[in-house]
Protein backbone atom coordinates (compact mmCIF):
# COMPACT_ATOMS: atom_id res chain seq x y z
CA UNK A 1 0.00 0.00 0.00
CA UNK A 2 1.48 3.42 -0.93
CA UNK A 3 2.69 5.56 1.99
CA UNK A 4 2.58 9.32 2.33
CA UNK A 5 3.97 11.74 4.92
CA UNK A 6 1.95 14.27 6.88
CA UNK A 7 3.96 16.53 9.25
CA UNK A 8 3.09 16.25 12.97
CA UNK A 9 1.82 19.85 12.97
CA UNK A 10 -0.75 18.92 10.30
CA UNK A 11 -1.80 15.61 11.87
CA UNK A 12 -5.42 16.36 12.77
CA UNK A 13 -7.18 13.02 12.85
CA UNK A 14 -10.57 14.53 11.99
CA UNK A 15 -9.19 16.57 9.10
CA UNK A 16 -6.26 14.66 7.58
CA UNK A 17 -5.17 15.64 4.07
CA UNK A 18 -2.20 15.33 1.75
CA UNK A 19 -0.56 18.68 1.03
CA UNK A 20 0.19 19.92 -2.49
CA UNK A 21 3.50 18.06 -2.82
CA UNK A 22 2.20 14.72 -1.59
CA UNK A 23 -1.04 15.22 -3.53
CA UNK A 24 0.95 15.66 -6.74
CA UNK A 25 2.91 12.46 -6.10
CA UNK A 26 -0.27 10.58 -5.23
CA UNK A 27 -2.36 11.81 -8.13
CA UNK A 28 0.09 12.47 -10.97
CA UNK A 29 2.88 9.98 -10.29
CA UNK A 30 1.17 7.00 -8.67
CA UNK A 31 -2.14 7.67 -10.47
CA UNK A 32 -4.24 7.03 -7.38
CA UNK A 33 -7.84 8.24 -7.40
CA UNK A 34 -10.78 8.88 -5.11
CA UNK A 35 -11.69 5.73 -3.20
CA UNK A 36 -8.21 4.21 -3.28
CA UNK A 37 -6.57 3.25 -0.01
CA UNK A 38 -3.20 4.42 1.28
CA UNK A 39 -1.15 4.68 4.45
CA UNK A 40 -0.05 7.98 6.01
CA UNK A 41 2.42 8.59 8.84
CA UNK A 42 3.63 11.62 10.78
CA UNK A 43 7.22 10.65 11.58
CA UNK A 44 6.47 10.62 15.33
CA UNK A 45 5.06 7.10 15.53
CA UNK A 46 1.52 7.59 14.24
CA UNK A 47 0.24 5.78 11.16
CA UNK A 48 -3.23 5.62 9.63
CA UNK A 49 -4.95 3.62 6.92
CA UNK A 50 -7.00 6.03 4.85
CA UNK A 51 -9.29 6.32 1.85
CA UNK A 52 -8.56 9.09 -0.65
CA UNK A 53 -11.20 11.79 -1.12
CA UNK A 54 -11.85 14.13 -4.05
CA UNK A 55 -8.51 15.52 -5.25
CA UNK A 56 -7.70 19.17 -5.85
CA UNK A 57 -4.40 20.73 -6.89
CA UNK A 58 -3.68 21.88 -3.33
CA UNK A 59 -4.78 18.89 -1.25
CA UNK A 60 -6.41 15.49 -1.07
CA UNK A 61 -8.76 14.98 1.90
CA UNK A 62 -8.51 11.61 3.65
CA UNK A 63 -11.00 9.42 5.49
CA UNK A 64 -9.34 7.56 8.34
CA UNK A 65 -10.18 3.87 8.64
CA UNK A 66 -7.71 2.99 11.38
CA UNK A 67 -4.96 4.74 13.34
CA UNK A 68 -2.08 2.94 15.07
CA UNK A 69 0.95 4.03 17.06
CA UNK A 70 4.42 2.50 16.67
CA UNK A 71 6.53 2.40 19.81
CA UNK A 72 9.97 4.03 19.49
CA UNK A 73 12.99 1.75 19.34
CA UNK A 74 14.47 0.79 22.71
CA UNK A 75 17.60 2.93 22.17
CA UNK A 76 18.00 6.40 20.66
CA UNK A 77 21.09 6.55 18.43
CA UNK A 78 22.56 9.84 17.24
CA UNK A 79 24.94 9.72 14.26
CA UNK A 80 27.48 12.53 14.17
CA UNK A 81 28.61 12.38 10.55
CA UNK A 82 31.35 14.46 8.96
CA UNK A 83 29.83 15.71 5.70
CA UNK A 84 31.31 13.81 2.73
CA UNK A 85 31.59 15.10 -0.81
CA UNK A 86 29.03 14.53 -3.56
CA UNK A 87 25.77 12.79 -2.78
CA UNK A 88 27.23 10.43 -0.20
CA UNK A 89 25.55 12.32 2.64
CA UNK A 90 22.18 11.57 1.05
CA UNK A 91 23.08 7.87 1.00
CA UNK A 92 24.09 8.03 4.67
CA UNK A 93 20.85 9.79 5.65
CA UNK A 94 18.79 7.25 3.71
CA UNK A 95 20.49 4.22 5.28
CA UNK A 96 20.57 5.78 8.76
CA UNK A 97 16.80 6.29 8.54
CA UNK A 98 16.31 2.68 7.49
CA UNK A 99 18.49 1.55 10.41
CA UNK A 100 16.41 3.48 12.93
CA UNK A 101 18.60 6.35 14.10
CA UNK A 102 17.01 8.99 16.29
CA UNK A 103 19.07 11.96 15.09
CA UNK A 104 21.72 12.84 12.50
CA UNK A 105 24.19 15.62 13.29
CA UNK A 106 26.08 16.67 10.12
CA UNK A 107 29.57 17.82 11.13
CA UNK A 108 31.81 20.33 9.36
CA UNK A 109 35.22 18.91 10.23
CA UNK A 110 38.59 20.38 9.32
CA UNK A 111 38.92 17.83 6.53
CA UNK A 112 35.40 18.36 5.17
CA UNK A 113 35.76 19.24 1.49
CA UNK A 114 32.24 20.67 1.09
CA UNK A 115 31.91 24.39 1.83
CA UNK A 116 28.86 25.07 4.02
CA UNK A 117 27.85 28.64 4.88
CA UNK A 118 24.84 29.57 7.03
CA UNK A 119 22.41 29.81 4.10
CA UNK A 120 23.66 26.60 2.51
CA UNK A 121 23.45 24.82 5.87
CA UNK A 122 19.69 25.38 6.08
CA UNK A 123 19.20 24.31 2.48
CA UNK A 124 21.17 21.11 3.02
CA UNK A 125 19.31 20.37 6.24
CA UNK A 126 15.97 20.66 4.41
CA UNK A 127 17.19 18.48 1.53
CA UNK A 128 18.45 15.75 3.87
CA UNK A 129 15.14 15.84 5.75
CA UNK A 130 13.34 15.17 2.47
CA UNK A 131 15.70 12.26 1.78
CA UNK A 132 14.87 10.87 5.22
CA UNK A 133 11.13 11.16 4.59
CA UNK A 134 11.41 9.28 1.29
CA UNK A 135 13.46 6.54 2.98
CA UNK A 136 10.85 6.20 5.74
CA UNK A 137 8.11 5.89 3.14
CA UNK A 138 9.91 3.01 1.47
CA UNK A 139 10.95 1.03 4.55
CA UNK A 140 7.82 1.43 6.68
CA UNK A 141 9.59 3.43 9.37
CA UNK A 142 7.14 5.58 11.34
CA UNK A 143 9.80 7.50 13.30
CA UNK A 144 11.85 10.09 11.42
CA UNK A 145 15.29 11.08 12.67
CA UNK A 146 15.92 14.70 13.59
CA UNK A 147 18.24 16.14 10.93
CA UNK A 148 20.25 18.78 12.73
CA UNK A 149 21.82 21.89 11.23
CA UNK A 150 25.41 21.34 10.01
CA UNK A 151 28.01 22.65 12.48
CA UNK A 152 31.57 22.14 13.64
CA UNK A 153 32.42 19.37 16.12
CA UNK A 154 33.12 22.00 18.78
CA UNK A 155 29.72 23.63 18.28
CA UNK A 156 28.10 20.21 18.46
CA UNK A 157 29.83 19.28 21.72
CA UNK A 158 29.00 22.66 23.24
CA UNK A 159 25.25 22.01 22.90
CA UNK A 160 24.89 18.22 22.85
CA UNK A 161 22.51 16.40 25.21
CA UNK A 162 23.55 13.71 27.67
CA UNK A 163 24.43 10.25 26.31
CA UNK A 164 24.89 6.93 28.08
CA UNK A 165 27.55 5.85 25.57
CA UNK A 166 29.64 8.07 23.29
CA UNK A 167 31.72 6.54 20.51
CA UNK A 168 34.00 7.74 17.73
CA UNK A 169 35.17 5.61 14.82
CA UNK A 170 38.94 5.78 14.89
CA UNK A 171 42.06 4.48 13.16
CA UNK A 172 44.11 4.99 16.34
CA UNK A 173 45.72 2.03 18.10
CA UNK A 174 43.81 2.60 21.34
CA UNK A 175 40.47 1.95 19.60
CA UNK A 176 38.44 -0.96 20.97
CA UNK A 177 35.77 -3.21 19.49
CA UNK A 178 32.21 -1.86 19.64
CA UNK A 179 30.66 -5.11 20.91
CA UNK A 180 33.10 -5.17 23.81
CA UNK A 181 32.05 -1.69 24.89
CA UNK A 182 28.37 -2.55 24.72
CA UNK A 183 29.08 -5.73 26.65
CA UNK A 184 30.31 -3.62 29.56
CA UNK A 185 26.70 -2.57 30.17
CA UNK A 186 25.58 -6.14 30.82
CA UNK A 187 21.82 -6.56 30.66
CA UNK A 188 21.12 -2.84 31.18
CA UNK A 189 21.88 -1.60 27.68
CA UNK A 190 22.52 2.10 26.97
CA UNK A 191 19.40 4.05 26.02
CA UNK A 192 21.10 7.14 24.53
CA UNK A 193 24.06 6.49 22.21
CA UNK A 194 26.25 8.81 20.13
CA UNK A 195 28.55 7.56 17.39
CA UNK A 196 30.82 9.89 15.39
CA UNK A 197 32.12 9.02 11.92
CA UNK A 198 34.82 11.15 10.34
CA UNK A 199 35.52 12.23 6.76
CA UNK A 200 37.85 10.53 4.30
CA UNK A 201 41.21 10.63 6.07
CA UNK A 202 39.56 10.54 9.52
CA UNK A 203 39.12 13.33 12.03
CA UNK A 204 42.21 15.43 12.74
CA UNK A 205 44.20 14.68 15.91
CA UNK A 206 42.80 17.89 17.44
CA UNK A 207 39.21 16.83 16.66
CA UNK A 208 39.83 13.36 18.04
CA UNK A 209 41.28 14.88 21.22
CA UNK A 210 38.23 17.15 21.48
CA UNK A 211 35.88 14.19 21.13
CA UNK A 212 37.78 12.20 23.75
CA UNK A 213 37.69 15.12 26.18
CA UNK A 214 33.91 15.27 25.69
CA UNK A 215 33.62 11.60 26.64
CA UNK A 216 33.83 9.77 23.29
CA UNK A 217 35.56 6.39 23.30
CA UNK A 218 37.43 5.32 20.13
CA UNK A 219 36.14 2.21 18.38
CA UNK A 220 37.78 0.17 15.65
CA UNK A 221 35.88 -0.93 12.57
CA UNK A 222 38.24 -3.78 11.80
CA UNK A 223 41.48 -4.18 9.83
CA UNK A 224 40.13 -2.70 6.57
CA UNK A 225 39.96 1.08 6.16
CA UNK A 226 36.37 1.89 5.19
CA UNK A 227 34.97 4.77 3.20
CA UNK A 228 33.05 7.19 5.38
CA UNK A 229 29.62 6.12 4.10
CA UNK A 230 30.52 2.45 4.63
CA UNK A 231 31.81 3.22 8.12
CA UNK A 232 28.55 4.94 9.05
CA UNK A 233 26.43 2.03 7.82
CA UNK A 234 28.75 -0.45 9.57
CA UNK A 235 28.49 1.34 12.93
CA UNK A 236 24.74 1.74 12.75
CA UNK A 237 24.22 -1.87 11.67
CA UNK A 238 26.20 -3.20 14.63
CA UNK A 239 24.45 -0.84 17.05
CA UNK A 240 20.99 -1.72 15.76
CA UNK A 241 21.82 -5.43 16.04
CA UNK A 242 23.10 -5.08 19.59
CA UNK A 243 20.56 -2.57 20.92
CA UNK A 244 17.32 -3.18 19.04
CA UNK A 245 17.22 -6.99 19.05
Amino acid sequence: MPRFYIPPTDWKIDDLALDAGEAHHCRDVLRLAKGDRATVFNGRGLEATVVLGESSRERIPLKVLEQTRSAPLRAAITLGQAIPKGKNMELIVEKATELGVSAIAPLISERTIVNVDSTDAVRKQEKWQRVSIEAAKQCGQNWLPEIQIPRTPKAFFDTMPKFDLMLIASLQQDAQHLKRMIGEFGTKLPAQVLVLVGPEGDFTPAELALAKSAGCRPITLGPIILRTETAAIYCLSVLSHELFG
